[in-house]
C-alpha cells in the first residue's frame, strides 16, 4: 500500500525538492504552504507522515506541530521537522511540541529516507498491536 506524506512548507523550492524525491521513492504526496493549511490538510487526508518546516506564515511549524500532536484526530501522525534553524534549542523545542525527529536543511536524502522508513515502520508496529 502506498504511503502518504504531507509536506508543510512555504518554500516552493524546498517543497518541489521533497515532493520529487518522495514521489520517486513511491510515496503519495500532498502539499500545504503554511501551518494552518497544513493542519486542515492533515485532518482531511490523514497522511501517514508529515514533513514540517518551522518558519512559515500564519502558524509556524512549532505551533502547527503542537496543534497536530495534541488533537486526537491527528495525534497518531508522526511529524519530522525539517528546518534551516540548526540551534539545539530549536531541535529540543520541536521535540517538546511532539515532533518525532528534527532534521536540518539542507536535508541529506539518505538520512531523510531512513528516518521516514523508521517512523513508518514504528507506526505499522503500533497499528498491529491495537
Amino acid at each position: 500500500m502506498t504511503k502518504h506524506v504531507l509536506i508543510i512548507d512555504d518554500s516552493l523550492t524546498e517543497t518541489r525538492i521533497f515532493k520529487v524525491l518522495l514521489e520517486k521513492n513511491g510515496f503519495e504526496v500532498s502539499v500545504a504552504c503554511n501551518g494552518q493549511e497544513g493542519i486542515d490538510v492533515a485532518r482531511a487526508t490523514q497522511p501517514d507522515l508529515i514533513l514540517m518546516d518551522v518558519v512559515m506564515p500564519l502558524l509556524n511549524g512549532f505551533q502547527a506541530t503542537r496543534e497536530l500532536t495534541k488533537n486526537q484526530i491527528t495525534a497518531h501522525i508522526p511529524i519530522i521537522v525539517c528546518s534551516s534553524k540548526s540551534a539545539r534549542t530549536d531541535r529540543l523545542w520541536a521535540l517538546k511540541q511532539g515532533a518525532k525527529e528534527y532534521l536540518v536543511k539542507p536535508v541529506k536524502v539518505r538520512e531523510l529516507l531512513e528516518v521516514i522508513s523508521r517512523l513508518l515502520a514504528e507506526g505499522n508496529q503500533y497499528e498491529q498491536s491495537l
